[in-house]
């Protein structure tokens, strides 16, 4: 039988750690220009200054979107500059689901959902996403949202999953996912914040 942490004479805790800042990041999509730019600015106004963008490039869903959102859709990714505390995430997702509805409102077009925004953070060792879908890897926040690690950083480079959607997978993103981390870098050792027991 182990002894009691009593009979041991101490306590045992596991130590709390400061929590480093993300690089927030929101996937815009839509097959109108318009629609995208929008998206853009409404985030920008909200989140603050978008220091990073992919070029435009086809999104591909096996159809799931096209009934909602319409055919030959594109994506844009897109980062903020100033690094920011992840808690809030389910928050972020909350706030993007309003604003896809503001746009549907705000444009006529025959379809229901001209703008999907998918948000999420990078840090030194993953890509997060939020999601209003569960699946069995993915974790529970709160309101109906839960978060999913897309890719991780493994030995220099970034890892997808066996749920990892295909347009995640891309160079594209990876080099976009890379390029934050380094922004994210260079404000850690700017500023000491990295990760430390409190």
């Amino acid at each position: 039988m182990f002894p009691t942490l009593e009979q041991r004479g101490k306590t045992i805790v596991a130590e709390i750690q400061l929590v480093e800042p993300v690089i927030r990041i929101c996937a815009v999509i839509s097959r109108y220009e318009e629609v995208r730019s929008w998206g853009i600015q409404t985030l920008s106004e909200a989140w603050g200054n978008v220091f990073l963008t992919t070029e435009p490039m086809p999104f591909h869903a096996g159809g799931y979107y096209q009934s909602e959102m319409g055919e030959e859709l594109v994506k844009t990714l897109v980062a903020f500059e100033s690094p920011c505390d992840p808690t809030p995430l389910a928050d972020w997702k909350l706030a993007t689901n309003g604003w896809e509805e503001a746009c549907a409102a705000a444009f006529d077009y025959a379809q229901k959902r001209p703008l999907n925004l998918d948000c999420g953070y990078v840090t030194q060792a993953k890509l997060v996403l939020a999601t209003t879908k569960d699946r069995d890897h993915r974790i529970y926040l709160r309101n109906g949202i839960f978060a999913e690690v897309t890719l991780n950083y493994v030995h220099k480079e970034w890892v997808s999953h066996r749920w990892t959607y295909p347009d995640y997978r891309t160079d594209t993103v990876k080099q976009f996912t890379a390029d934050c981390r380094a922004h994210l870098r260079k404000h850690l050792k700017e500023t000491g914040l990295f990760r430390k027991r409190v």
